[in-house]
């Protein structure tokens, strides 16, 4: 295997459209879908049918290219994998290991001033949980904004977007 292709095997891709070019920075604009539109059993899925209900989301932003690009070129775009682990293992594991933590000490707490233990612990618990979690979603955002992304493949034009500029 490849150096390049290892290091494109631990990227998260995504597609994403051309927006804008200016002086060798493509703006491109990546549609955020929801996972469960991707399952086999998305017709008969109630959560599909939700997530359908909701507008798709788009997110824009720059990147540096080398090759010039158009508006409506597509470009595979990829993030390192570690990234999005680094980030979701801060907003899910760091409140667990928060509530953990502070049920412990409120528990202590409690026992040291002969007061009710699981009312204790468990207040604290719920404090210990949302400080961690509102840590962990700030680190996660500046490992996220620290993070760019690469251009991976350019893919062109789709072919739809083709034969409306020819006709």
């Amino acid at each position: 295997m490849s150096q390049s292709t290892a290091s494109q095997s631990s990227m998260m891709e995504e597609i994403a459209r051309v927006v804008d070019y200016q002086h060798g920075w493509a703006t491109v604009e990546v549609e955020l879908k929801s996972a469960c539109n991707h399952c086999a059993s998305s017709e008969n899925c109630g959560t599909s049918t939700i997530a359908k209900a909701f507008s798709v989301k788009t997110q824009r932003f720059s990147l540096p290219t080398d090759k010039p690009c158009r508006e409506g070129d597509l470009l595979k775009v990829g993030l390192p994998e570690s990234v999005i682990i680094k980030a979701a293992t801060l907003v899910y594991l760091l409140p667990l290991l928060g509530l953990f933590v502070f049920a412990t000490f409120g528990h202590l707490f409690a026992t040291g001033l002969d007061l009710n233990t699981n009312a204790f612990a468990m207040f604290f618990a719920f404090i210990g949980a949302v400080i961690a979690w509102y840590f962990g979603k700030r680190l996660a955002s500046k490992i996220e904004m620290d993070a760019s992304p690469v251009i991976i493949a350019y893919l062109g034009q789709e072919v739809g977007v083709i034969r409306a500029h020819q006709a």
